[in-house]
């Protein structure tokens, strides 16, 4: 694919004096700081609540199109309805310890890989950009400093402890052009059609449950001219080498997570979901499916993680 496509670059608005950013559908709550905002539930109190971010559309529903259907949690077969909320007791569990996890079971190669995507975006000064499932905030603490004053950027997950850390994490780096909100990637409901240049959504995407609804829903948030980024586990090219892929996956990773983060459980759960997600080329089928133009993928260290990138013409 030729690099001479570039996503759109355009001037961000202000935020008029209704509080309503230029990418949401409706405002978010009024005079409170962005990123200390309450809950859009809660009523507003004479006492902030800071540890508070905006919740569109958390739970699973019908709107999905899963109800009463079945889907992988791991190698486990589940109600769909049941997975957003095991998914989420998972990364609940190992929020605070999930940076020093990613070091350790990547041998710092996670860094590596992050920066080949950030690469691979084509991000410029002025550009919005949308981060989905962005957790901790590593991706959108470099797209802050790219897109820079005149752009911004929004850190969402459907993980309020994970946004939490992430949110913490960039407001202590002094990103000032990070709006944090949490959201389901599924419908990524409170954003407007055509409002970012560019989309990512880094190790991420295999814990959702209904995938292709999630790449409608980034397809149509895209602005003509945008690109959406996947970084994600992927599957091994080399037979030998997935062989020891996977003996390490499932024997020293559970054990990391025991001994780090006190939780076995949930770095097997780790391991199955890479293995439940869908191959490279299935993958570029379902964006391709979702209306995404000229994608492709790189394979980083042997398959073990992709890199898919698409755009919206």
């Amino acid at each position: 694919m030729s690099n001479e496509i570039q996503t759109s670059t355009t001037t961000p608005s202000a935020q008029n004096s209704d509080n309503v950013s230029p990418f949401l559908t409706e405002p978010l709550p009024q005079g409170i700081p962005q990123g200390q905002q309450q809950s859009l539930e809660q009523p507003l109190t004479d006492t902030p609540i800071t540890h508070s971010i905006p919740k569109y559309n958390l739970p699973r529903g019908a709107n999905t199109g899963n109800v009463g259907s079945t889907t992988h949690f791991g190698y486990k077969t589940i109600n769909s309805e049941e997975k957003a909320q095991k998914v989420a007791e998972v990364f609940h569990s190992v929020a605070s310890k999930y940076d020093i996890m990613n070091d350790l079971m990547s041998f710092g190669i996670h860094r590596l890989w992050k920066r080949f995507a950030i690469n691979m975006s084509g991000v410029r000064r002025g550009q919005h950009v949308l981060d989905i499932a962005g957790g901790t905030g590593d991706l959108a603490k470099v797209f802050s400093r790219e897109v820079g004053p005149t752009g911004h950027v929004v850190l969402s997950d459907i993980n309020e402890s994970m946004l939490n850390v992430g949110r913490d994490r960039l407001i202590d780096a002094g990103c000032t052009n990070v709006d944090y909100v949490l959201a389901n990637a599924e419908t990524l409901e409170p954003f407007a059609d055509n409002s970012f240049d560019l989309v990512t959504i880094s190790f991420g995407l295999r814990n959702v449950t209904d995938k292709d609804a999630a790449l409608e829903a980034m397809y149509r948030v895209l602005k003509p001219g945008g690109r959406l980024l996947i970084l994600e586990f992927s599957k091994p090219v080399f037979e030998p080498f997935s062989k020891l892929y996977d003996l390490y996956s499932f024997t020293a990773l559970p054990i990391m997570g025991k001994i780090i983060a006190n939780d076995a459980e949930s770095y097997k759960y780790l391991a199955e979901s890479i293995r439940m997600h869908p191959d490279q080329r299935t993958l570029k089928g379902m964006m391709e499916h979702a209306g995404f133009q000229n994608c492709d993928y790189h394979n980083l260290t042997g398959g073990i993680v992709a890199v898919h990138r698409g755009f919206k013409l």
